[in-house]
């Protein structure tokens, strides 16, 4: 297969505006934040240009509302163990991390939950025109108990209910988003007029959940629409992210879940949504770890691995999946348990430990491979192991990129951008170049 021909692989850093990412206990490590700060504005350049370095699409900022308080029916926990706690609201970092960059996009993680549509499709305009249309929005519904009792909420809205809120959610955006027509915009300073009110539509929506009756109140941005991310994995949240997505986010722990998943939603997007064929972008979790050497980035890989603290694990978990896992036996086969939280990541993890799904998987066990980086594959090698099971996960697991999930920060997506960027191009996987001025045109290209 020659070099044209080969599918690029798009790259996103998977990161929270905090502390601690996906690799609990990562701020412990002694490579980890060396002489910055997550909370100051040098911390997040130096991050978005090591990533544009590297050729990533974009920056991917994950969220959580509120810290978990399912473990022990406590918080205290995750404050303790710093489980992605403390964590910055995510869209504050956007201008900062596309204005020290030319090409780099940035994602934000906004739920639907407490936020009324007006307010969202408002703020994700503004964001677009001031990141020259390069913003994404990863569209969540909230999923833990902390995040509904933070608001007010003596309970959470059942998950099917969740995804009919969604539905009208969406649809008021996109009314709102499409209300200035092109030419609306007259702006002609002699006559005085700037723009044509019969050409920026008054928005009327009387549905079940959202009432509205007002226009947009910013003009269209250079995208329209951000780019819509999603991260569905139950069967209603895979009707949900090919209905909606352009991208989306799965974690399968090894090539034959890829494929199934990539099989199951090509069959949505063509026959429930008639969307076509590679119209979306399958984005898989990967936790790399990359040295010169196998043994050195074997070492690292041990050192990330002690850092983690099994009871902040355990809090983990619990928040994701919104069991309390302090009552459970850590020796429990973790297959026999059913959880009201994150099914599709749940699934994953069963299949973590055995690609077939039959070997027990403890409670305990489960805890610490999820505490890792949520039960994605890990790579641990040189640039060359890298890049080898990277191809194989697009090649044989439909895999159209990759969320690559931090483990010390800036030092990983160093250490890729230095090692792996390299070895993909000269493999003909990966961009020499931006050929596109929006997220939306990189993202889908190839």
């Amino acid at each position: 297969m020659s070099n044209a021909s080969k599918k690029q692989a798009h790259l996103l850093g998977f990161i929270q505006h905090g502390v601690n990412s996906h690799a609990t206990g990562m701020w412990r490590n002694v490579q980890d934040k060396v002489n910055y700060d997550f909370s100051t504005p040098s911390y997040w350049r130096h991050m978005a240009q090591t990533m544009e370095r590297g050729y990533f699409d974009a920056m991917f900022i994950a969220d959580e509302l509120a810290p978990y308080s399912t473990y022990e029916n406590s918080s205290d926990a995750t404050v303790k163990y710093a489980v992605q706690c403390p964590t910055h609201e995510p869209s504050t970092i956007a201008t900062i991390v596309t204005g020290a960059t030319e090409h780099l996009g940035v994602g934000v993680t906004l739920s639907t939950m407490f936020v009324h549509p007006y307010s969202m499709s408002r703020l994700l305009s503004s964001l677009d025109h001031l990141t020259e249309g390069r913003v994404a929005w990863n569209v969540v519904s909230s999923y833990s108990k902390s995040e509904w009792e933070a608001y007010g909420h003596v309970e959470m809205t059942p998950r099917g209910e969740r995804y009919e809120k969604m539905e009208e959610y969406m649809d008021v955006c996109y009314q709102l988003w499409d209300s200035w027509e092109p030419d609306a915009i007259v702006a002609d300073k002699e006559s005085g007029i700037y723009a044509d009110p019969e050409k920026v539509r008054i928005v009327e929506h009387d549905g079940k959940y959202f009432k509205c009756h007002g226009r947009h109140f910013c003009s269209p941005s250079p995208q329209g629409r951000p780019v819509l991310w999603q991260a569905g994995s139950s069967d209603r949240g895979r009707d949900f992210a090919a209905k909606h997505a352009e991208a989306i986010f799965a974690v399968h722990p090894n090539v034959e879940r890829m494929r199934q998943y990539a099989s199951d939603l090509d069959e949505r997007l063509e026959t429930k949504f008639n969307r076509a064929p590679g119209s979306v972008k399958y984005i898989y979790g990967l936790q790399t770890v990359v040295a010169e050497t196998r043994s050195e980035a074997e070492e690292k890989y041990e050192r990330i691995v002690s850092c983690i603290p099994l009871e902040g694990a355990l809090a983990w978990i619990s928040g994701h999946f919104g069991l309390d896992f302090s009552t459970m036996d850590l020796d429990e086969n973790i297959k026999n348990i059913e959880v009201p939280g994150i099914q599709g990541l749940f699934e994953s993890l069963i299949y973590a430990k055995d690609p077939e799904g039959k070997i027990p998987l403890t409670v305990k066990e489960a805890a610490l491979i999820y505490a890792q980086g949520m039960g994605m594959p890990r790579l641990v090698g040189t640039a060359k192991d890298i890049a080898d099971q990277m191809e194989y996960f697009m090649d044989e697991g439909g895999a159209d990129g990759f969320m690559l999930a931090a483990t010390y920060t800036p030092g990983c997506f160093e250490d890729f951008a230095n090692l792996v960027t390299p070895e993909l191009q000269r493999r003909g996987r990966l961009r020499t170049e931006y050929s596109g001025k929006t997220l939306r045109q990189n993202l889908l290209q190839g």
